[in-house]
C-alpha cells in the first residue's frame, strides 16, 4: 500500500445474485467512507461497463478493477472450487489479501467457498482451531453477537471455548462493550441440559470465572433462544448447525411478520389504515433494525485477516454496508486484537497452560 492512512477493500464483484450491479453500485456508495478505495474483481469487460455507465467521473486511485475470468458457483462444491478454480474472482481476492494489496476481503458469493478460501489463502491465527461466521442480532438494549452461524457444523467443546474469546473480542470493538457478557446457547439454563457438546464446553468456560486469571468476558453459562433477543447476554456460542438454522428461522419471521403487516393493514377499515400511515415511520425503524443489509455482512473471525461474508441476496445497501464494515474492522486492528484475545485466554482450552497464571503465558 502506498498510502498506510488509507483502507483498500477487495470487493467480489462476481458473488451475489444481481452482480455485479450491484457489486459496483455498493461500492461506489462506500467510497464516501472515510478513506476508503476498492478494488472490483471480477470479469473486467461486464464490471467496468457496469462501472462507467453508474459513474464515468470515478477517480482510478478510488475504485480499481481486476479481472478475473472464473467464478465460483452457489452450487459448486467449496473446497473443490477455490482450490480448481485460482482465476476466479474470489480466490483472486484472497490472493491479493495475502500479498498486502489489499486489507480485507468482501463478497456476497459461496459462503462454503468464502470460508474454504480463507483457510486455504490466508490460514487461521495462531491457536485458532476453526473459525466462525459472526453475526450481529438486534436486542432490546442494543446488539449481541452471535456464532457460529454456519462455518462449522462437528465441534469439539474447545472450539465452543474458542468462539467465546473471539465472540467476545467481537463485541468489545464493534459493539463496544467493555466487558462483554457471553452465554452458551442450549434448550434451558439447568446445568444437566444441553448436549455433551455443550456440556463439555460449559466445563471449560467456567474455568473464565473461577481460575486466578482476568478474563476479558463475563461467562453467564447456559442462555435460550429468547434470552438472545432481551439484551441480558452480548455474545451468544453455539455450534453451526444450530447457529444456521436459528439465523434463517429469524430471518423468516421477520418477513413473515412484515407481509402479516402489510396483509392485515390491506384488508383493515379506513381507520386501520390511516393509523397504518401514521406508524410507518415506527415501522420503517423495526424494519431497518431488523434487516441483514443494515449490517452488510457477516464476519469470519479466527482466519488470519479481516473478512467478510454478505448474503447472496445482498443488495447495493448490503455490500455498502459489508465494505465499511470491514473498513471498521481494519481501523480497529481487529486481526491483531483478535490474536492477542486467543493467546491471553489459552487457558480455558490447554491442559499445558496453567490456569492459575503461573508457569507465564500461553
Amino acid at each position: 500500500m502506498t498510502d498506510p492512512a488509507r483502507i483498500r477493500v477487495a470487493v467480489d464483484a462476481m458473488g451475489a445474485e444481481g452482480a455485479p450491479c450491484v457489486e459496483v453500485e455498493g461500492a461506489l456508495s462506500a467510497l464516501t467512507g472515510p478513506a476508503i478505495d476498492i478494488v472490483l474483481v471480477g470479469d473486467q469487460e461486464r464490471v467496468r461497463r457496469v462501472l462507467d455507465e453508474m459513474s464515468p467521473g470515478v477517480p482510478a486511485e478510488r475504485i480499481q478493477v481486476r479481472h478475473a475470468a472464473e467464478v465460483v458457483a452457489m452450487d459448486e462444491a467449496p473446497a473443490v472450487a477455490i482450490r480448481q478454480k485460482k482465476a476466479s474472482s474470489m480466490r483472486i481476492c484472497f490472493e491479493m489479501a495475502k500479498q498486502g494489496e489489499v486489507d480485507a476481503v468482501v463478497s456476497a458469493g459461496n459462503s462454503g467457498a468464502m470460508m474454504a478460501g480463507a483457510l486455504l489463502v490466508l490460514g487461521r491465527i495462531a491457536g485458532v482451531e476453526r473459525p466462525a461466521i459472526v453475526t450481529t442480532f438486534p436486542t432490546q438494549t442494543g446488539q449481541c453477537a452471535l456464532l457460529d452461524m454456519g462455518a462449522n457444523v462437528d465441534l469439539r467443546p474447545t472450539v465452543l471455548a474458542q468462539f467465546s474469546v473471539l465472540g467476545s473480542g467481537y463485541a468489545r470493538l464493534l459493539h463496544k462493550k467493555e466487558r462483554p457478557r457471553v452465554g452458551l446457547l442450549s434448550n434451558g439454563a439447568e446445568g444437566h441440559k444441553g448436549t455433551a457438546l455443550t456440556r463439555e464446553a460449559h466445563q471449560l468456560l467456567t474455568r473464565a470465572g473461577t481460575s486466578g486469571r482476568t478474563a476479558g468476558f463475563d461467562y453467564l453459562g447456559y442462555v435460550e433462544g429468547r434470552d438472545i433477543f432481551r439484551g441480558q447476554v452480548d455474545v451468544v456460542v453455539t455450534d453451526g448447525f444450530t447457529g444456521n438454522v436459528l439465523l434463517k428461522s429469524c430471518e423468516g419471521l421477520v418477513e413473515w411478520l412484515t407481509q402479516a403487516i402489510r396483509d392485515e393493514v390491506e384488508q383493515g377499515s379506513v381507520l386501520e389504515k390511516l393509523g397504518a400511515f401514521l406508524m410507518r415511520p415506527a415501522l420503517r425503524r423495526f424494519r431497518r433494525r431488523s434487516d441483514y443489509a443494515e449490517t452488510g455482512g457477516a464476519p469470519l473471525v479466527g482466519v488470519d485477516g479481516v473478512v467478510l461474508i454478505c448474503h447472496g441476496s445482498s443488495d447495493a445497501r448490503s455490500i455498502k454496508n459489508g465494505v465499511l464494515a470491514a473498513s471498521e474492522l481494519v481501523r480497529a486492528r481487529f486481526r491483531e486484537e483478535m490474536a492477542r484475545a486467543v493467546t491471553e485466554h489459552a487457558y480455558l482450552w490447554r491442559e499445558d497452560v496453567p490456569a492459575d497464571g503461573a508457569g507465564g503465558s500461553a
